[in-house]
């Protein structure tokens, strides 16, 4: 059952084009990530779900509300937290829940309870007194998702959240986002992390402000037509251009020191591109960063398809 669903869902800012056409279905209690590069309509998409903007074109459903015609319905329902949280660096942690918490009309057992357990799910028991100023960057992202879920929302819609935090506390977030999804939350996700999208049920890539690609991290790296392969160039600078202009190949593409060859073998096997020039290859499953790079290039350059 489809807790969020957009169709044709725009959003124009004079001649730019953020969000362009997107249809999305996502299903309750399933972990959703929304994934692209700096500028590509992630946040604009995450802030039209949420009610925090009105599309210029087609509409968007959450937890059976629609969001543009019932916005304080949908607010009730969802937890949003974005790139810069309102955290207040001179109150304490306890003191900046309290404040949230009496936002949303939170008190007296209820309160204890509900801090009371998420302190202990985020491992920020022992910070309680510490100004939020003071805290380190993964955890104040933890306690951006305290606050963010003291109302218990049913959908839970996270912009980058771990943009610029540590790998160890990146981790522990997403342990945290499981933890969530245990007990009956669904979660939106946005991040420019290809190897975090993995911990993701499904993943939808954005380009341009269009949604290229929408299906589960293991359906997306199975979906290519062309094969990936892990190759070595005696003289790289020489070799790439010349691959690059025969039939069938996609790209190759840096992947930190070596390279990724992607080919489509019903056009030319890869045994036939070592007539042009000498290097050695070996088949690999491709990464969703592979897999992202190659539909890009698809779809700035139909040809090459």
């Amino acid at each position: 059952m489809s807790i969020v669903s957009a169709q044709g869902l725009t959003r124009r800012f004079g001649a730019l084009t953020a969000v362009d056409h997107l249809d999305l279905e996502i299903q309750a209690g399933e972990i959703f990530a929304l994934v692209g590069p700096d500028g590509a309509g992630k946040t604009t998409t995450m802030r039209l779900l949420c009610g925090l903007m009105n599309p210029t074109e087609g509409k968007a459903i959450v937890v059976g509300h629609d969001v543009s015609k019932e916005p304080d319905a949908v607010k009730d329902q969802i937890g949003y937290m974005a790139q810069r949280f309102g955290l207040y660096g001179d109150l304490t942690v306890n003191e900046n829940m309290a404040f949230y918490a009496d936002l949303f009309g939170i008190i007296g057992r209820e309160r204890e309870e509900l801090s009371g357990r998420l302190l202990q799910m985020t491992r920020m028991e022992p910070f309680g007194k510490r100004q939020a100023g003071k805290l380190s960057g993964g955890m104040k992202q933890k306690l951006a998702l305290m606050c963010t879920l003291l109302h218990k929302p049913r959908v839970l819609f996270l912009d980058e959240p771990t943009n610029g935090v540590d790998p160890v506390s990146r981790r522990d977030f997403w342990a945290i986002l499981y933890q969530l999804i245990g007990d009956g939350l669904t979660v939106v996700v946005s991040t420019a992390y290809l190897d975090e999208a993995e911990r993701a049920n499904r993943v939808g890539l954005m380009h341009q402000g269009k949604l290229i690609r929408c299906d589960s991290p293991a359906a997306l790296k199975e979906s290519l037509e062309e094969t990936c392969y892990r190759v070595h160039f005696p003289h790289p600078e020489e070799a790439r251009p010349l691959l690059e202009r025969q039939p069938g190949v996609l790209g190759v593409y840096h992947a930190g020191i070596e390279y990724h060859l992607f080919v489509n073998e019903k056009v030319t096997p890869v045994e036939d591109l070592l007539k042009i020039t000498p290097f050695t290859y070996q088949r690999i499953t491709p990464s969703l960063e592979d897999v992202f790079i190659a539909l890009v290039r698809k779809a700035e350059l139909p040809r090459a398809a």
